[in-house]
C-alpha cells in the first residue's frame, strides 16, 4: 500500500512539474514563454484578470497553441472557472478551450489561513502593495493548508519577506514559494 502511494505520489509531482514547466504568462504573475500570437495572448490575458470576482486568492494561467487555450491554475469559486472559459471561447481566433482551472474544496480551515496568510504579508515591510488593485502581483493559493505563492515581487528581499509572512501563519502545513523576481530570468 505504501509502495502504492509512493507510486502515485511521484506521478503526481511528475505531472504537477510538467504542468509547471508549460504554463505561459499571465498578467505578470506567470512564468516567460514565446507565445505564438501576442495579439491572442494579450486578448485572453484581458479577459482573465478582468472576470468580476477574480482576485487575491485565485491564480489563473494560459497556453495557447493555435486557437487552442488550455487554461490553468486555481479558483476559489466554480462561477471564476466557468467565467473563464466562456469569456475565452467568445475571443475571435479561438477554436476550442480546454478548462483545466482547479476549483479548490470549500473549507473554512482554507479560508481563515487565506485571510491570516493576506494579513500578515499586508502586515510584513511593504508588501501590501503587492496585495492591491484588481489584479494584485501577488496570489495567495491554499488547498487544503498548504499555501502557495505566486507572482511577480520587485526584489529579493521582498520574496524572502513574503516566504517568511507566509511561514509564521498558524495551521499552515507547507508554504510553497513560487513568487519571482521582476526583471530576472525565469530560465533554470
Amino acid at each position: 500500500m505504501k509502495t502504492k502511494m509512493k507510486t502515485i505520489k511521484s506521478t503526481l509531482l511528475t505531472i504537477g512539474a510538467a504542468l509547471l514547466l508549460t504554463m505561459p504568462v499571465m498578467a505578470q504573475s506567470y512564468r516567460t514563454h514565446v507565445v505564438s500570437n501576442p495579439q491572442m495572448a494579450k486578448k485572453v490575458r484581458h479577459e482573465l484578470v478582468t472576470l468580476p470576482y477574480y482576485g487575491v486568492f485565485d491564480n489563473l494561467a494560459y497556453n495557447i497553441n493555435g486557437g487552442i487555450v488550455t487554461l490553468y491554475g486555481q479558483v476559489v469559486r466554480p462561477t471564476t472557472r466557468s467565467s473563464a472559459e466562456s469569456r475565452v471561447k467568445r475571443i475571435p481566433g479561438v477554436s476550442r478551450v480546454v478548462n483545466n482551472i482547479q476549483v479548490l474544496p470549500l473549507s473554512r480551515f482554507d479560508d481563515n489561513i487565506r485571510a491570516a496568510t493576506y494579513r500578515s504579508l499586508a502586515r510584513t515591510g511593504a508588501l501590501y502593495r503587492y496585495l492591491q488593485g484588481g489584479n494584485p502581483s501577488v496570489h495567495i493559493v491554499v488547498n487544503n493548508g498548504h499555501v502557495t505563492l505566486e507572482g511577480v515581487v520587485a526584489s529579493k528581499s521582498d520574496k524572502a519577506l513574503a516566504n517568511m509572512a507566509a511561514r509564521s501563519v498558524s495551521g499552515t502545513f507547507s508554504v510553497t514559494n513560487n513568487l519571482r523576481v521582476e526583471g530576472e530570468s525565469n530560465i533554470g
